[in-house]
């Protein structure tokens, strides 16, 4: 309720730039809006207080068998999970994309250095680095909160945050922007990992695939929303409603929370066995005595970042570093920047909107084809296949260069995969990363492989900030296609296969070799 009422009071200063086209750009800070920031500092911070564990819980794995979540059939409680996760998905992965049009806006009314206005000296970069940067530390941090605090604690922190930061669209100066936007990025970082964290625990091994993938095909949704939500609203609210809905998407996801369950895995590795139970049975899973092997396997693991890079998962984390690293070049590198060069290139801001939309909508039915390629012939050819395509069409913007605006179709052919393949491509890898770890370290290493797709966005959006790449077409293109490539060909080689196995079946595995 601070939170909220917090976000509220920083409305009165944004009707009253009405007038100017809800151009706030020197107005200053108010006291309703003073009180507010003051309110959302209280409201984040008993949130994480009251979520924080107070009592300490057994260091042993229980004994109770989760193999039999495995072997469930599908339950109501699984489909009502599935379509909460996959809003929660749609609300977090709307905030990144937001970015990407509210960046000429911003540009526009700060007066900063863009390819709109190349002669300014304070470049408009500033502010998805502010963003993307935030998302890094986001994703390491949100891990070790989603093993710690558990997942579902971690999800609802992150709504809460998701509220307090739409303040972003009432900042009246640039480097407010820049300091809210970075506290988003944060709150926004491991959100999409902790959701995809519980449900690997928590669907059965022979849906667990596809159905995450599909879930995960949200990202594109959001994209599609977000483009609709600029091209509506935009002209007549400015660019800063866009961050404003943030409030009521955020407060969506904090209702959601009850129809979402801990993941029992997690509470069987602290120890929580009533409470696993009353999950396992809301999923029609039998309690069974787990096999020595499974506990002995879990026993040996480190709660920690370290395991990560110890083997034998230090494989696994090199190539979804690599991955990543690969993902964030291109989402962050040429999809941030494809609405100002489409504007640059003599679209309009709605025309350039509008393409991006029906770009996205033309490619969103290959999310169904990639989730059953996933779940049914194989995780790691599905992403090799994926990662192939994106790269050939990048590879078409390089040779079209500029040229490409002459050419609408082709415009639109190339645009499919960088926007809708790379989105997919995203949520498989994260999809990917939450079944190759075990229980202990799943929310950090699935949050290791989040962070390292915007850690590509961090690289290549200081390379913008500093002047040395020229966001243009073919540049950004490049940027993207040649790390994408060479990760591809990492995972082609040293990748593991995930389809239809148990989590513990895959650890267990990993184990024995080392």
């Amino acid at each position: 309720m601070a939170v909220i009422v917090g976000v509220l009071l920083h409305l009165p200063d944004y009707i009253e730039s009405r007038d100017m086209g809800y151009r706030m750009v020197g107005m200053g800070v108010s006291a309703e809006m003073a009180i507010g920031m003051l309110l959302v500092f209280v409201g984040v911070a008993l949130t994480i207080y009251g979520l924080y564990p107070g009592t300490s819980h057994l260091s042993q794995a229980s004994k109770i068998q989760v193999r039999a979540l495995d072997d469930a059939p599908m339950k109501p409680a699984h489909v009502l999970l599935l379509l909460v996760m996959a809003a929660a998905v749609t609300i977090d992965v709307m905030k990144p994309t937001t970015l990407s049009f509210v960046v000429p806006g911003a540009a526009l009314e700060y007066g900063l250095k863009s390819p709109l206005n190349p002669d300014a000296s304070v470049p408009v970069s500033l502010y998805p680095l502010a963003a993307i940067a935030g998302t890094v530390i986001g994703s390491f941090l949100w891990g070790w909160v989603g093993d710690v605090f558990g997942r579902r604690g971690a999800i609802l922190m992150s709504g809460v945050l998701f509220m307090g930061t739409s303040t972003c669209g009432a900042m009246p100066e640039f480097w407010m922007n820049i300091i809210v936007c970075f506290i988003m990025g944060v709150a926004v970082g491991g959100m999409l990992p902790i959701a995809f964290t519980l449900m690997a625990e928590t669907i059965p091994a022979r849906h667990r695939g596809w159905l995450m993938v599909l879930v995960g095909g949200d990202v594109a949704a959001a994209y599609i929303i977000t483009s609709a939500l600029s091209a509506w609203l935009v002209p007549e609210y400015s660019w800063r409603i866009l961050w404003l809905i943030g409030l009521p998407t955020g407060a969506m996801l904090i209702f959601l929370q009850r129809f979402i369950p801990e993941s029992p895995r997690f509470l069987l590795a602290q120890g929580r066995e009533d409470e696993a139970r009353q999950v396992m049975e809301r999923y029609g899973a039998a309690i069974v005595e787990a096999e020595d092997s499974d506990l002995i396997n879990e026993q040996q693991i480190r709660s920690s970042f370290s395991q990560l890079l110890r083997p034998p998962f230090v494989g696994p984390s090199f190539i979804l570093v690599f991955f990543g690293l690969g993902i964030g070049f291109v989402t962050f590198g040429f999809q941030l920047w494809i609405p100002s060069n489409l504007q640059a290139l003599g679209f309009s801001e709605v025309s350039s909107t509008s393409i991006l939309r029906d770009s996205a909508l033309i490619g969103f039915p290959a999310t169904f084809v990639v989730a059953f390629l996933y779940g049914f012939w194989s995780s790691k050819k599905t992403m090799v296949l994926l990662a192939g395509l994106t790269v050939l069409a990048l590879a078409g913007f390089i040779v079209a260069g500029d040229s490409v605006a002459d050419n609408k179709t082709l415009l639109y052919a190339l645009l499919i995969l960088p926007i809708t393949g790379i989105t997919s491509l995203q949520a498989v890898v994260i999809a990917y990363s939450s079944e190759v770890y075990p229980t202990k370290i799943r929310s950090r290493g699935t949050g290791l492989a989040a962070g390292a797709t915007k850690a590509g966005g961090v690289l290549i959006i200081a390379l913008v900030v500093a002047a040395i790449a020229a966001p243009s077409i073919a540049v950004t293109a490049l940027i993207g296609a040649v790390p994408l490539g060479l990760a591809t060909l990492a995972l082609a080689f040293f990748g593991i296969e995930t389809r239809k196995r148990r989590l513990e079946e895959i650890t267990a595995e990993e184990m024995a070799v080392t």
